[in-house]
């Protein structure tokens, strides 16, 4: 089977989440916000659904594998809905300028949220409709937690490997340089996986991509009046609709990349029943 250092790699994914938010959430002595919550026990889930599923096809547990891939059907939306909670209540404290750091940079990160969703729909569809390929759909599920790693590690930069910030841009905007760096690891990361094996590395690339977006949109939105018009926009949108919209896109994503990836034959069986 393709990747069978999987299981490590996602795992240290997981340790450095728990490292990037070890002060603020995992050890924090006050009251944690619902959104969080959400977000971490989505976002966490997620990443141990992935080695269960690589763990289970390395000893050729097809049937678990497979169970395991419905549950990514029910799951994947309450990923999306995590995320949305968490925009939600970026563009709230953006809205009333909790603090100095969210009244400058909360549209940057309500953008940068945006674009990780964008990135998750986009490979949870074609993981799904690459399904029959082993190597394309390995590839496009172990991509994901690229996309979780900016966050965690731009804080393990900030508080243990300050050097790492080779950009040195003043406080606040030096949340973004971190942003921007561990970005362009992810970058660099996915492209060596991808020139290591180009005829099935189209999973690295998109990430590798989208990786590359996040870092310069975020670190130049604070220069873009339009992008605080938007998320201040964003913030009068009653949170139930936007949750549902999450939910939604999510569900959407699934069914598109299930249909996508049938065989000609039992599409046009369905479509005929």
């Amino acid at each position: 089977m393709p990747y069978r250092l999987a299981p490590y790699f996602v795992s240290f994914v997981l340790l450095v989440i728990m490292a990037g938010f070890w002060a603020s959430y995992f050890a924090a002595a006050g009251a944690i916000p619902l959104a969080f919550h959400v977000h971490a026990i989505s976002s966490m889930t997620w990443l141990a659904l992935l080695i269960a599923q690589q763990v289970a096809i390395q000893r050729r547990a097809v049937e678990l594998h497979r169970w395991l891939g419905r549950a990514s059907f029910v799951l994947f939306p309450f990923l999306i809905f995590g995320f949305m909670m968490i925009i939600n209540r970026s563009a709230q404290r953006f809205a009333v300028r909790e603090d100095e750091v969210i009244a400058a940079l909360g549209p940057a990160f309500g953008i940068g949220m945006g674009i990780a969703i964008v990135a998750y729909l986009t490979l949870f569809y074609l993981a799904l409709k690459h399904r029959r390929n082993v190597k394309l759909h390995a590839g496009y599920m172990l991509a994901t937690p690229l996309i979780l790693f900016e966050s965690p590690f731009s804080r393990v930069m900030g508080d243990f490997l300050p050097w790492m910030n080779v950009i040195g841009s003043e406080f606040p905007h030096a949340i973004l340089d971190t942003i921007a760096i561990s970005d362009a690891l992810v970058a660099g990361f996915a492209l060596v996986l991808w020139w290591r094996n180009r005829k099935h590395g189209a999973p690295w690339l998109i990430a590798a991509g989208f990786a590359a977006l996040q870092g310069v949109v975020m670190w130049f939105a604070p220069f873009i009046p339009a992008i605080a018009a938007g998320f201040a926009a964003y913030a009068v949108i009653p949170a139930p609709v936007t949750l549902a919209l999450g939910i939604a896109a999510g569900g959407a994503a699934a069914w598109l990349g299930w249909e996508a990836g049938k065989t000609p034959v039992r599409r046009a069986a369905t479509a005929a029943g």
